[in-house]
């Protein structure tokens, strides 16, 4: 449970440090609602997708997390979090 706990609480650090480094990069893409994170999916050509934020709580997405964690840390080339996966792999674990 305390895993469970700190691997939340690091998703959330992700995704704020990745928002602040969003905020300073021009994008040509629309606001995302309320309740809802940007990512940027692929491992060369990266497609966005809008995810709920109840994604965070799913044991599938916290492992894509700490790949893109161990890849990108909090530097990602997109300007939002990027996870360095197939679009297929995504979806299917989604």
């Amino acid at each position: 449970m305390v895993i469970r706990v700190t691997r939340i609480i690091h998703a959330k650090q992700i995704l704020a440090h990745s928002k602040l480094f969003e905020n300073q990069i021009a994008s040509n893409s629309t606001d995302v609602a309320k309740g809802y994170i940007a990512v940027y999916v692929g491992k060369s050509q990266k497609k966005r997708f809008i995810a709920p934020i109840t994604f965070l709580n799913q044991s599938s997405f916290q492992k894509l997390l700490s790949i893109a964690d161990e890849e990108f840390g909090f530097n990602h080339p997109m300007g939002g979090l990027t996870i360095p996966c197939r679009e297929v792999v995504f979806i299917d674990l989604t």
